[in-house]
């Protein structure tokens, strides 16, 4: 079934993501408590709401997303490339840059968006963050309504699993085994907070994205069983 996808009817992406603020104490007192509830399993005893709030990106009600690449192959005269994007900057901005492609150039029912674990994590914390800017969902985010079978969505996670929904394989895991060269060079997921608050480096976290969306798009070419990009091949736009 993946063989049969048009490989140009794909748009790949992968957000990064950090805490609302800076830190803890600059959250309200109502949300610091709403934070203190939501986290008490993760926690347990080991930390207190303060300690644990660097993880607070993962969480859409808590986080905010500083960035999202994306990235599309494109062949013409039988050359192949693969274009890639990024939409920075203030989050509500992002979200309409971002909707402007989906709704401008990606919004037939044959167009599907590809990410690493998109479905537990991407898709949905998008779908979130643009409903709390109140901001209208693109139509290939809007899963209300929808059966299994009609979301138009790709996750390398979900097509590894082979249908194993105990089996989680990182995206550097998955890499490695299958021989793409690591986007993983630079910093790490976890390093994202620290970058933006305190290095204050978003072209930092920029470049992790960047290449991280080309991993994607590397997985569904081992997938298909066809050659990997070449470094000349990806080309920024």
């Amino acid at each position: 079934m993946l063989h049969k996808i048009n490989l140009e009817n794909i748009l790949f992406l992968d957000i990064e993501t950090v805490p609302e603020t800076a830190s803890f104490n600059e959250l309200s007192e109502e949300k610091k408590i709403l934070w203190e509830d939501k986290t008490q399993y993760q926690r347990k005893e080991e930390y207190t709401p303060e300690e644990f709030y660097d993880r607070a990106g993962i969480w859409a009600e808590f986080g905010k997303i500083v960035c999202i690449s994306v990235g599309f192959f494109n062949y013409k005269n039988e050359e192949r490339s693969f274009r890639i994007t990024t939409f920075s900057g203030e989050e509500k901005q992002l979200f309409k840059d971002f909707s402007e492609l989906l709704e401008g150039h990606f919004f037939q029912p044959y167009h599907l968006l590809c990410a690493h674990n998109g479905k537990e994590f991407d898709f949905p914390f998008i779908a979130r963050r643009m409903l709390i800017h109140e901001l209208p969902l693109p139509f290939k985010l809007n899963l209300f309504g929808k059966k299994p079978w009609e979301v138009p969505h790709l996750d390398t996670l979900e097509l590894w699993k082979f249908g194993d929904y105990k089996h989680f394989t990182s995206l550097k895991l998955l890499t490695n085994i299958l021989g793409i060269p690591s986007p993983k060079d630079d910093i790490s997921g976890s390093d994202v907070c620290t970058v933006f608050y305190e290095e204050k480096d978003p072209q930092r976290i920029i470049a992790y994205c960047e290449k991280d969306v080309v991993a994607i798009a590397q997985i569904i070419l081992k997938f298909r069983q066809e050659k990997l990009l070449e470094e000349a091949e990806v080309i920024s736009v």
